[in-house]
């Protein structure tokens, strides 16, 4: 209870300065992952390269576009205990998410997914709650009472890995908790996709990644605190 007051009262406030730190947020700790600006702080998943084409900065928001080359992204640098922050917008019968603790060393599954989805439309919804909006995708599902805007419209969300414990917010609470490495995390993986990738569900130093599943998607204040709350 005192780690997540802690972080309650260290989170940034987002207004209408997007893309932006305060003084105090920078003095506790806050960095900006996207600056509005450029991707200075991403590159390609698997190399050096720049983000491809079909991740494009526009009016201080990045935007996922549709039909254009763009793949997988990540920061240039690994996070192990962190709170991020961001704002995302989906489109239609869109799909896409953000991958934490990721890996290069394992392609088939790089990391845990906080899976962003138009929950109504999207085919991947039928399977359930696993594979919908704040889902630790294909393992455990969200609360089933979480506050989710309608497609278009802008939401806030929120992952805090703090030791081994980590939380899925949206909008202001948390849809889901659960414990690394911990025996119920492993056996809802051996149930999921994931059953065959080593060491999956493991607490590891790693980037953070926007998927790209091909459709459109739009995110902005997106920031990270990363170490332990004090």
């Amino acid at each position: 209870m005192k780690i997540l007051l802690s972080l309650l009262l260290t989170l940034p406030l987002l207004g209408a300065d997007i893309n932006t730190l305060t003084a105090e947020e920078k003095a506790g700790g806050w960095q900006m992952l996207f600056n509005g600006h450029d991707l200075i702080n991403w590159r390609a998943y698997g190399s050096d390269a720049r983000p491809g084409a079909g991740w494009k900065v526009e009016e201080g928001i990045l935007k996922k576009l549709k039909g254009v080359a763009a793949g997988n992204i990540i920061t240039k640098q690994k996070f192990k205990d962190f709170t991020l922050i961001w704002e995302w917008r989906i489109s239609a019968k869109g799909n896409n998410g953000i991958k934490y603790l990721v890996t290069e060393d394992r392609n088939d599954a790089p990391g845990p997914e906080f899976q962003i989805l138009d929950d109504k439309e999207h085919p991947d919804s039928k399977a359930g709650p696993i594979r919908q909006t704040g889902s630790l995708y294909d393992i455990f599902p969200p609360a089933a009472d979480k506050l989710l805007k309608p497609v278009g419209e802008w939401n806030r969300s929120r992952i805090i890995v703090q030791g081994k414990r980590v939380q899925h917010w949206i909008n202001g609470s948390p849809v889901l908790e659960y414990d690394l490495e911990s025996p119920e995390l492993l056996a809802a993986i051996a149930k999921s996709k994931f059953k065959d990738a080593k060491d999956f569900g493991k607490k590891i130093d790693g980037h953070i990644m926007l998927t790209d599943h091909f459709d459109e998607c739009w995110f902005r204040n997106m920031r990270i605190r990363p170490g332990l709350a004090k």
